[in-house]
């Protein structure tokens, strides 16, 4: 082993004239070189950038992951440079819970299959989700995470090699006051001179450094473009396949108002309809009935009398055949009941546009 004693003995002794130096300037016992106003703006600028990338990753992590344990468990499975186990997420797990009792209950039931389709898109918006943090963890927490684990470790490497500089340039010009002897001065004068030198060659890479902070804050503005660009995807995402649902479900409103109707309001008061077991069409009769309210008393005299009436739309509908026409939310259409046609369907016409429309989707005026 090639062991330097000189060399060990010259580190020992800087070592040791750092330790004073640094004691004397705690105790007010010696002065100390202040760095120049814009070295230190830009030091301060690099800790305030440093503090809140922290805060921002630690709260984008807890959104995108809630579980602490999930997210440590990620985090081990990286430091091993392993792949983490696939899981199904929140809605993914509902979505499949609502699939299997659909099918318990059956397909064929109206409970069982509404079941069934919001099970289908739950695991839709799962699958969203899934996107959206994966996306969100390759475009904006890995550059904050580089950022942090390389760049500002850089950053924090040469500032701590110019606090030592500084240090050493301090313990010279300390040494030349002491100095009584010629020699002894022409020595600490050319040793200050060389600390001079290196102290200003370190503050200047420090310097270059901590302006790359400016180039930092650019790059993470575009990262939090590709972050917000991707929420609003999801976000249009989960919305749309909600809009769907609602759709497909909408059949289930006259099957549901049924159900209502049959349960008495109070104990002396008769049910409107007989027993829930009844065939569909009397339970349609039933929601017919002019006891139910004034929407439903006009159906029922579409359904006994020729003629139209105007009909205000509930929701958007898109048509899924040549002979329906699609509606848009709160427009006025007229209606009319055609003989033979499915009771859940009304004839439908906007000018001279004719087609079939789904009756829980209107609203009779008076």
């Amino acid at each position: 082993m090639d062991f330097n004693v000189k060399r060990f003995a010259s580190d020992a002794g800087t070592l040791f004239s750092r330790a004073v130096q640094f004691t004397e300037e705690k105790l007010g016992q010696a002065e100390k070189t202040e760095l120049d106003a814009h070295l230190e703006n830009l030091l301060t600028r690099a800790e305030c950038t440093k503090h809140w990338t922290e805060k921002i990753l630690k709260q984008t992590e807890v959104l995108l992951q809630p579980n602490p344990n999930v997210r440590i468990e990620d985090f081990l499975y990286e430091k091993l440079e392993k792949k983490a186990p696939t899981r199904m997420n929140n809605h993914e797990l509902l979505g499949q819970s609502m699939i299997d009792s659909g099918n318990e209950f059956g397909p064929g039931a109206a409970y069982g299959n509404a079941l069934i389709k919001c099970g289908e898109t739950e695991k839709q918006i799962g699958g969203a989700e899934r996107e959206f943090i994966q996306s969100s963890a390759i475009n904006f927490l890995t550059p904050f995470r580089n950022f942090l684990e390389g760049d500002f470790k850089t950053i924090l490497k040469e500032r701590k090699l110019l606090q030592n500089k500084r240090l050493d340039l301090d313990a010279a010009k300390t040494k030349l006051k002491k100095a009584k002897m010629t020699d002894g001065r022409a020595l600490a004068e050319q040793d200050l001179k060389m600390t001079q030198s290196e102290f200003d060659r370190q503050a200047e890479i420090t310097r270059l450094l901590l302006d790359g902070i400016s180039s930092t804050h650019a790059h993470h503005l575009r990262c939090l473009h590709d972050f917000v660009e991707a929420q609003m995807t999801y976000y249009a995402q989960c919305y749309q396949y909600m809009v769907d649902l609602q759709k497909q479900l909408g059949k289930y409103a006259i099957w549901i108002t049924s159900l209502q109707l049959s349960i008495p309001t109070t104990t002396n008061q008769q049910p409107v309809v007989g027993q829930v077991s009844q065939s569909p069409s009397c339970l349609y009769q039933a929601l017919l009935l002019p006891t139910v309210g004034n929407a439903s008393s006009g159906f029922t005299e579409l359904q006994n009398f020729s003629g139209s009436r105007k009909a205000r739309v509930l929701y958007d509908y898109d048509a899924e055949s040549s002979n329906e026409f699609s509606l848009l939310a709160d427009e006025v259409i007229m209606v009319s009941c055609v003989p033979g046609m499915d009771s859940d369907w009304l004839m439908g016409e906007r000018g001279t546009q004719k087609g079939k429309v789904p009756i829980t989707y209107l609203e009779l005026l008076n």
